[in-house]
């Protein structure tokens, strides 16, 4: 049953990817907003119940236009942490990714977006289905784009599943996007699909994801990135509903 489920919700993020104006009355994509120019991202320690409600919780400018993405970070005193519910191993994972250890507080990692070469990153999801998702991830390079111009693979992309926390709500002071699902891989030159005729080849992935135990599902939505061989962030986005 679960693999059916999955598989629906796998359907339903491929017509995303394809077909935003058809189903734009049930999903969210990152269609017409602006490309974050950075990944702003906090890792508070699950022993660090304070942490959550600091009012001096770091924070880009009002006017940076950054994704911001709260990781917390298993801590040593397991389930009985304070923040464990949220608690995910996958931050001990971009920990090690970016070289950092798990902090006892929050600790802070900021990633500019550099994209040389024209392409358009594309997120979106469908409404939640038996506890998954729909969400879909794409890269297109731009219609006038020359081909040398296309980005050079191997490319890595990262997929967040977000909550966003509203300033004033369950305990915090300041906005949150608690990450709570992950998606990650790679796409190389012979993943480049095909396009309708006249348009340029794309990579795309397509997932069902899992929506967690005490995640509200009326507040997800996802952040993306695409990173080239040498770590960069070339390519961000993030959804909005509509």
């Amino acid at each position: 049953m679960k693999n059916i489920v999955r598989t629906l919700a796998s359907l339903l993020a491929l017509a995303l990817t394809h077909a935003p104006s058809a189903l734009a009355q049930a999903s969210c994509s990152s269609d017409g907003t602006p490309q974050p120019v950075a990944i702003f991202e906090r890792f508070i320690s699950a022993d660090c119940e304070v942490c959550w409600s600091d009012v001096a919780t770091p924070a880009p400018s009002a006017t940076a236009g950054a994704a911001v993405l709260d990781w917390i970070v298993p801590g040593k005193a397991g389930d009985d942490a304070p923040l464990s519910a949220a608690a995910t191993s996958d931050a001990l994972a971009r920990l090690h990714a970016i070289g950092r250890k798990p902090p006892t507080t929050t600790d802070v990692f900021v990633a500019s977006v550099d994209a040389p070469l024209p392409a358009r990153l594309r997120v979106a999801h469908g409404l939640p289905f038996n506890d998954y998702l729909g969400t879909g991830i794409s890269l297109t390079p731009a219609r006038k784009a020359q081909p040398q111009a296309t980005p050079a693979a191997p490319l890595a992309f990262h997929l967040l599943l977000v909550e966003a926390v509203p300033a004033g709500s369950d305990g915090t002071v300041v906005p949150r996007a608690i990450v709570r699902n992950l998606l990650q891989g790679t796409w190389t030159e012979s993943g480049l699909q095909a396009s309708a005729k006249g348009t340029p080849p794309h990579w795309m992935e397509t997932r069902s994801m899992r929506i967690p135990d005490g995640a509200k599902a009326e507040r997800l939505r996802l952040v993306g990135w695409v990173q080239d061989a040498e770590g960069r962030v070339m390519a961000a986005a993030q959804s909005v509903c509509r």
